[in-house]
């Protein structure tokens, strides 16, 4: 949450994603328009919320099974349920904070990237979960 917080007090943010992936994607794709590129680099900007998200999902999933009375089985239990609500909450304001920073904007799309990134994150604790069953390994 701190690397969030911290990651949308920057106001620079999207000068400087562009100043170190442009060379990189410029390399990549010689032939690339100006414009193909600032579309990755939105595209590249945009997985970051899911990654970030997804991540804090499974984070706060583990905290919430260790809870007294919560149920830590299935996609649905009330672990998941519980982090991917607080992940949701957590992007609404950190959305409402960007509002403050100058050359940063909160969007509601931005909230809806974060609860998608935190749904998947959570499907994926969840599959890997059951292929550690599936094994016979004991999952982490």
């Amino acid at each position: 949450m701190a690397v969030i917080f911290w990651a949308s007090s920057d106001a620079e943010s999207g000068r400087r994603g562009s100043r170190l992936l442009g060379p990189l994607l410029r390399w990549l794709m010689p032939g690339a328009s100006s414009a193909t590129l600032d579309e990755v680099i939105f595209l590249v900007r945009k997985l970051a919320h899911l990654s970030e998200y997804a991540v804090l999902a499974v984070l706060a999933c583990r905290l919430f099974r260790f809870w007294p009375r919560l149920s830590a089985s299935g996609w649905l239990s009330r672990p998941s349920l519980m982090a991917w609500g607080f992940c949701v909450l957590y992007a609404v304001s950190d959305e409402w904070h960007q509002s403050f920073v100058p050359t940063r904007v909160g969007t509601a799309w931005d909230v809806l990237i974060d609860g998608v990134g935190a749904g998947l994150g959570l499907a994926a604790a969840m599959l890997w979960r059951r292929r550690g069953h599936q094994s016979g390994r004991r999952p982490e």
